[in-house]
Formats: structure tokens, C-alpha cells, sequence
């Protein structure tokens, strides 16, 4: 993942104000959160649905166009 550099009260600014949404296809218990950030290097936060004030992960776009990819791929398949 590519560094991101956001002052920290901006970006607590950005994911307080995010408009989070979780896939249509997702389970009760088994979701992630996913949310455009507006403006700076972070194009996109992920986060874990069962904890919303736990840690976030910051993609740039690059890094988020790559990371999707992989997930289409199978990259991070568990078997």
C-alpha cells in the first residue's frame, strides 16, 4: 500500500463526514465499509463494519484500482 500523507485532523475530518456504504451482496457479519474521501491523496478508506471506530485502511487510486484487481483475481483468497 502506498503511503498517504494527510494531516490528521483533516483526515478525521474526512472519515467522520464520508459517505460509507457496504456492498449490496454482503452478509450480516461479514462486511467492510468502503468510502470516496473527497479531496487529497487518500482517494479511498476501507473499513471493518463490526468495528466503525477501529482502524482504517487509506488507499491512493492507484492503490485502490490494484487492490480491487487483486480481489477479482484471487489474490487474497484464503484456500
Amino acid at each position: 500500500m502506498n503511503e498517504i500523507h494527510n494531516s490528521p485532523s483533516d483526515l478525521a475530518q474526512q472519515l467522520a463526514g464520508a459517505p460509507w456504504r457496504t456492498s449490496t451482496r454482503s452478509q450480516t457479519s461479514n462486511c467492510v465499509e468502503v468510502a470516496p474521501l473527497g479531496t487529497g491523496p487518500a482517494a479511498v478508506a476501507l473499513r471493518d463494519s463490526k468495528d466503525r471506530s477501529g482502524p482504517v485502511l487509506l488507499f491512493n487510486r492507484a492503490g485502490w484500482l490494484g487492490f480491487i484487481a487483486g480481489a477479482k483475481n484471487g489474490q487474497f483468497d484464503l484456500n
